[in-house]
């Protein structure tokens, strides 16, 4: 994945930086930094600015309900650890049924963190969504915008953990850890799980995609471990939100319960009719697909050698057309390399 080839860019957009251009944030909840409040940094960010920002975040808790404005877009946030390893944890308790300011939410509402804009890179932060559990949907992180790339995080809660909103939407998940109930993986954007660990608390469905009919690619789970809560016995890899929902497992470790089926239609035949679920050389106590469900597959090596970032990301996929092709690359990091892993 390695590519250098828009080095020159990046360090030409440096350099072009006007002076004086604020383009670094400090939130520290002790307050040592610029702000307190992580949505108050947020907030100061510049709209639609030329370069990129950064937005460093010291460790402590942060009872906040975030949004990332869709026009705060190109910025890094970047979760510092402590010298025990904690790091930054953002949380909220919103969920379905609740009542605020006279208005009933529903599974729109429910988010800790919404990221709203094009272009950002979240890095080392833990980001939950603590409603009771059996309180209903409730999101941790809820992702809209177009090359939103999640790092070495952890996303936390129940039912509807990560909600993937974006129509017109990438994301790159890499080396992160996710754990939910029901369908805690779910929405209609492309998206690659790269090394992420998942775990299931709950006999039930791990994703619900509603990839749409222009996209040729939904959720891409690649040389990721699924596991399971010990009570759990019994576990689906997915079921189709929408009747054209696109989830494949390549190379995977299954130490879940898979079920035998390992897919459900959601009770609908109707939804068997375009969906792509497969795998592909998924290993593990739960990976024997002697009795699967007919409707899903095992890919061929020509067919596994589709699913690489270069073409998940690319600019035309099916007949949706994003504006450029994007390649989550190291090189992409080089800005803020000083602050990654930094205590």
């Amino acid at each position: 994945m390695r590519r250098l080839w828009f080095l020159p860019l990046l360090l030409l957009l440096i350099m072009c930086q006007p002076a004086g251009e604020k383009s670094l944030y400090i939130v520290d909840a002790s307050g040592k930094g610029d702000f307190r409040s992580i949505q108050a940094c947020f907030d100061a960010l510049p709209s639609k600015p030329t370069a990129w920002r950064t937005v460093l975040i010291r460790p402590g808790e942060y009872r906040e309900k975030l949004t990332l404005d869709v026009y705060k877009d190109k910025v890094y946030i970047v979760g510092l650890s402590d010298n025990e390893g904690n790091r930054p944890r953002i949380v909220w308790d919103d969920h379905t049924g609740r009542v605020v300011d006279g208005h009933e939410m529903t599974t729109y509402d429910t988010w800790t963190l919404s990221i709203q804009a094009d272009d950002v890179y979240l890095s080392n932060l833990e980001i939950e969504n603590d409603a009771p559990l059996h309180s209903g949907q409730a999101v941790a992180v809820e992702s809209r915008g177009d090359r939103i790339w999640i790092d070495n995080c952890r996303m936390l809660g129940n039912q509807d953990t990560f909600f993937t909103k974006g129509y017109v939407s990438r994301v790159y998940v890499s080396d992160s850890y996710i754990e939910g109930t029901t369908d805690f993986i779910f929405g209609p954007s492309i998206v690659l799980f790269d090394r992420c660990q998942i775990k299931a608390k709950s006999e039930s469905y791990v994703t619900a995609a509603s990839t749409t009919e222009r996209n040729k690619y939904g959720y891409v789970f690649r040389r990721c471990r699924l596991y399971a809560d010990p009570a759990v016995t019994k576990l689906f890899l997915g079921r189709p939100w929408k009747s054209t929902a696109r989830t494949v497992w390549l190379e995977c470790q299954f130490d879940a319960p898979i079920t035998a089926a390992g897919w459900n239609d959601w009770h609908d035949s109707a939804r068997k009719g375009a969906l792509c679920y497969a795998e592909y050389r998924c290993t593990g106590p739960g990976a024997d697909r002697s009795g699967r469900v007919a409707w899903s597959k095992e890919l061929s090596e020509e067919e596994a050698a589709l699913y690489t970032p270069e073409q998940i990301f690319y600019k035309k996929t099916g007949s949706e057309q994003f504006y450029d092709s994007w390649l989550p690359t190291p090189e992409l990091l080089l800005p803020i390399q000083p602050y990654l892993n930094q205590k």
